[in-house]
């Protein structure tokens, strides 16, 4: 399992477009994609979960990735979240 802290640029956070496109590239990979914040884990595959985390600008979230492209995953979903979604 890898894991990487994040701080969210986006101005509109996760929520609508952001959320689906964080969704659309995280289900590219094998592996399990988790997003947390505020203790808060939810799946980085359902834009459900990921919307429900209310995750706003300037927020920290750690993205966790296990599976056998989990190195690809995560660098992949990191840099999509700093290039703001």
């Amino acid at each position: 399992m890898k894991e990487m802290k994040v701080k969210l640029v986006n101005e509109e956070g996760l929520h609508g477009r952001a959320a689906a496109n964080f969704v659309k590239v995280a289900g590219k990979f094998e592996s399990e994609v988790k997003l947390v914040s505020d203790g808060i884990s939810v799946n980085g595959k359902s834009i459900i979960g990921i919307m429900s985390l209310g995750a706003f600008c300037g927020e920290e979230l750690t993205i966790k990735t296990d599976g056998p492209d989990e190195n690809v995953a995560l660098r992949t979903l990191v840099d999509l979240i700093n290039q703001k979604l």
